[in-house]
């Protein structure tokens, strides 16, 4: 089966998601625990963990809009992405580099991750039912 460009890219930015993800939560684990407070750690812990989750959710939108093609299913892709790269990045940004001002940046990328669940219930709600053939 062929797929579309858009969904490859979907895929691919899933896959260096997945890939971030897994380092930030190696390197919180083992090698932060020395060097930052506790409570840093816990952000960057945090913050992969969400990153991961939404990696898989981006991943289960692509093949699913992949096999289903809708409009919607971009939007929620985007707004995954753009809600872990907000959210997570900034949780990221706090812990290693904590500069004033960016706290805000979490909460919209929190709400860009919530989008991205009620985009994906309004898809499956759009949905059509499978049919069977007799």
């Amino acid at each position: 089966m062929a797929i579309s460009r858009l969904t490859r890219g979907w895929i691919v930015v899933a896959g260096l998601s997945g890939a971030t993800a897994v380092a930030m939560g190696a390197w919180a684990a083992h090698g932060l625990a020395n060097t930052l407070p506790a409570d840093k750690v816990a952000l960057v812990q945090l913050a992969s963990q969400y990153q991961l989750w939404h990696t898989l959710a981006l991943l289960a939108v692509a093949l699913w809009g992949a096999h289903y093609p809708a409009r919607g299913w971009t939007r929620t892709a985007a707004l995954f992405v753009a809600g872990m790269l907000l959210f997570c990045g900034s949780l990221y940004w706090l812990a290693l580099a904590p500069m004033p001002g960016i706290g805000w940046l979490t909460p919209c990328g929190g709400l860009a991750l919530i989008g991205g669940w009620l985009s994906l219930a309004v898809q499956g709600w759009r949905g059509r039912p499978l049919t069977t053939s007799s």
